[in-house]
């Protein structure tokens, strides 16, 4: 069983029933897929690849051998103890239009930049099919998480590197959970593997596919198609050898936005028996994610409707 593989520009051609089919069937049966021939340059994707392999040697590799993480391995690994049950072999940043960047690698803010404005373009195509193929009106996705017609959504990207680890059986690269958000576009490592997603109770790897873009829908799709498209469970094994590389981008509501099921997807049945999924502030739902990102999903729901 493998992960489904969708040429993005066949979207444009004869083939556009088919390929809004093959996407339709990635949000309702996978929540994960890959997207070839997506319209980023591969000559872009290449330098991104290559300044964040640099970034990581020139700015955080000292760094993380000093980390929390490594630290409680070797504890661990010296006490025969499971204190590595909440942590992560993971070297991370955050970047957004108005933090901090590094500045010490060479090209690597402009490269980012144009990266991040690609991939926000990639995003908003892609919830326009989704619109398409949910019944929705053209834009509806894109003005929920935006708050309206503004520019207001959160787009984050997350430049991760897991670096080989001693002892992979005794910690994961990044424990199992569910997206938050919105829309995740992620760049991943054209060889070092790691990435797995639960599909019908089995753990399945997202294969390595050079250039590819994977994508995976977050929480908050998952409540606008009231459930038709599932937030899916992933995770990343350590591995022993190969310094993994992940840029993870996510377009995720503004914090004021509020969030429930598009009413056109909520049968009149459900509306009766609550079978619907709550009407929440995300910034409400962001609460509680935070103590809750490894924990069952369900729960959240709850918790946010009762606030």
């Amino acid at each position: 069983m493998a992960v489904p593989v969708i040429d993005f520009s066949k979207l444009n051609g004869e083939e556009r029933a088919k390929t809004m089919a093959q996407i339709a069937n990635g949000c309702e049966e996978w929540g994960f897929f890959q997207l070839i021939n997506h319209g980023i340059p591969e000559e872009l994707l290449e330098r991104v690849k290559k300044v964040a392999s640099e970034f990581y040697k020139l700015e955080r590799e000292e760094n993380f051998k000093n980390s929390t993480s490594v630290k409680l391995l070797s504890d661990s690994v010296e006490k025969k103890s499971s204190e590595m049950e909440h942590v992560d072999w993971e070297d991370v940043i955050t970047l957004l239009d108005d933090n901090e960047w590094p500045e010490k690698t060479p090209g690597f803010r402009e490269t980012m930049a144009e990266y991040r404005a690609e991939l926000k373009k990639l995003a908003e195509k892609l919830m326009e099919v989704m619109d398409e193929n949910l019944g929705l009106t053209k834009g509806y996705i894109k003005k929920a998480l935006n708050d309206g017609d503004g520019e207001n959504a959160f787009f984050g990207t997350k430049v991760s590197h897991y670096p080989p680890c001693p002892h992979p059986e005794l910690v994961k690269g990044l424990r199992a959970h569910t997206d938050a958000g919105g829309v995740i576009l992620l760049f991943q490592d054209d060889k070092v593997g790691g990435l797995q997603m639960l599909k019908d109770g089995q753990w399945i790897d997202v294969q390595p596919l050079p250039n590819a873009i994977v994508i995976n829908t977050g929480d908050q799709i998952e409540v606008l198609s009231n459930g038709r498209y599932k937030s899916c469970w992933h995770r990343v094994l350590a591995t022993p050898d190969g310094n993994r590389r992940s840029i993870a981008s996510f377009y995720n509501p503004s914090f004021k936005a509020t969030i429930c099921p598009a009413p056109q997807l909520v049968e009149k049945e459900d509306q009766q028996v609550d079978k619907t999924y709550p009407k929440f502030v995300f910034g409400d739902y962001m609460s509680v994610y935070a103590e809750q990102k490894f924990l069952p999903k369900e729960p959240r729901f709850q918790a946010v409707r009762a606030m």
